[in-house]
């Protein structure tokens, strides 16, 4: 028998929700959250909250809880029976900022569930999500800052999760039609169970160290670079980042394609897309520059936590 249920999930993902929001506005200094609830019409609902600030130019902390039957659809993207009950419940962020030195970070914790509609018991249960930063300018101090605080928050669980979450998300957010990564990845990982070798309290500990590392790493960027000068040059570099920032999410991120194919919230799914891109035929990026310096490490593979350059 399970020592933690789903109402106890949900319930921490709401305060890490409400705490992560605080955090936020505390350090950004200019803006406050504004609160969409919205209600699923077959069971659930959510809270949106989107952000604009002095550091945050758009930001959205999205809380969701929904269950009912499982639709076809949704069955046969996850691989199961369709007309079970299922329960989802996460946390997803995304917080897209002014200054072009100040990276762009993506969060996403979540647990799902299958029910048997006759017996009520659990027949199927995991936890996914992860953490992944998006600098405009890559800077190896930040990434192996990065990095070094999410290999501490794996190994307090397992000693084989960051090296196996890394090579994740490194594979994950990659730009394929680009040959180039998003940014400097971080720790991905999906249906995290009892085949782990760990029990759900466990796993669920895990998710929160995850979720609770989000606020002091994001806040430490937003308070070292807010005040830094950047040229016209480097907005332009800005725009061109989040162009491809778009392209990952529109044509390869999963989640944005499973949330529009099974007809989600428009609105809360398309919260990641930045509020202002730029798509320039053949961008230049001289020779010896920041910016051929940046595009030169977006791959895969390289060893933040160890990096020397």
């Amino acid at each position: 028998m399970q020592s933690i249920d789903k109402d106890q999930i949900k319930t921490y993902f709401m305060s890490l929700q409400d705490s992560i929001c605080s955090e936020l506005e505390q350090a950004d200094g200019g803006g406050r959250f504004r609160e969409d609830a919205w209600e699923r019409p077959g069971g659930g609902g959510g809270r949106t909250r989107v952000f604009q600030g002095k550091v945050i130019e758009k930001g959205g902390v999205n809380f969701s809880a929904v269950h009912g039957v499982l639709p076809e659809n949704i069955g046969k993207a996850l691989k199961l029976d369709s007309g079970s009950n299922f329960f989802a419940s996460g946390v997803s962020i995304v917080l897209h900022p002014f200054n072009p030195h100040v990276p762009i970070i993506h969060m996403n914790v979540r647990y799902f569930e299958i029910e048997n509609p006759e017996t009520g018991a659990i027949t199927n249960w995991w936890f996914g999500g992860g953490i992944d930063l998006t600098p405009h300018y890559v800077v190896e101090q930040d990434a192996q800052y990065f990095h070094k605080v999410l290999q501490r928050v794996c190994d307090q669980t397992d000693a084989s999760f960051y090296p196996r979450f890394k090579k994740w998300a490194d594979d994950y957010f990659f730009i394929k039609h680009r040959n180039e990564t998003r940014g400097i990845g971080g720790i991905f990982f999906d249906r995290l169970n009892e085949s782990t070798g760990l029990d759900k309290t466990s796993l669920f500990k895990f998710v929160q160290n995850v979720g609770e590392s989000f606020a002091p790493i994001y806040t430490s960027f937003m308070e070292a670079k807010e005040d830094l000068p950047f040229t016209a040059n480097e907005k332009e570099w800005q725009f061109h980042r989040r162009g491809r920032y778009v392209e990952f999410n529109l044509v390869w991120d999963r989640g944005t394609k499973f949330g529009l194919d099974t007809n989600g919230r428009t609105e809360s799914i398309l919260m990641s897309m930045p509020p202002t891109a730029q798509w320039t035929y053949d961008y230049p990026v001289k020779e010896g520059s920041k910016e051929a310096k940046t595009q030169e490490l977006l791959k895969k593979d390289i060893d933040w936590v160890s990096y020397s350059s």
